[in-house]
């Protein structure tokens, strides 16, 4: 079994400060955030409070109930009126890890094909080993909160008993 790494909420909820203020002094300003859920989706609103930002939530399923990659990622949930929410504007796409990059790829070319006027991604976790797909040349913007080595990561949203997560989190 591969070794696991647990993150507290308070070390999540630092990870994305520290995102926030490298996205402000880049200078890239969006007009609104996409969640990839599930994971993406508190990461989203704790970004939201220091971008100010509305989010937007899409639904991609990539693995099965036993965590296995089932074929390519497809739509779970999309954007309503997409095009009046995108066409032209700044997007920032934010995920909790890309790990085989999959789904995130996925994400962008889709969200590429309503002709945003730019599109970045912020992720909390990199984890650095070989991707399966690439990030769309369009994409130039790119901010992961920590690199990671190819380890199994577990979100305290994920868990079950959450007293037992934050003992071996150490938090």
């Amino acid at each position: 079994m591969p070794e696991k790494r647990y993150f507290s909420y308070n070390e999540i909820h630092r990870t994305v400060a520290d995102l926030s203020r490298e996205i402000l002094a880049s200078g890239f300003d969006p007009d609104v955030t996409v969640a990839i859920g599930t994971g993406g989706f508190i990461p989203a609103r704790i970004l939201k409070t220091y971008l100010k930002k509305p989010i937007l939530t899409v639904g991609v399923k990539l693995y099965g109930d036993d965590n296995t990659i089932e074929g390519g990622p497809s739509k779970v949930q999309w954007i309503d009126e997409v095009e009046r929410k995108l066409k032209g504007r700044r997007v920032l796409l934010i995920d909790e890890v890309d790990d085989t990059r999959t789904t995130l790829a996925y994400c962008l070319r889709e969200l590429l094909s309503h002709q945003p006027a730019e599109i970045a991604v912020a992720v909390l976790h990199c984890k650095d080993k070989a991707k399966l797909d690439q990030i769309p040349p369009q994409v130039t913007r790119y901010w992961a909160g920590q690199h990671l080595e190819d380890i199994w990561v577990v979100y305290p949203w994920d868990a079950e008993d959450i007293d037992e997560h934050s003992r071996r989190a150490g938090a």
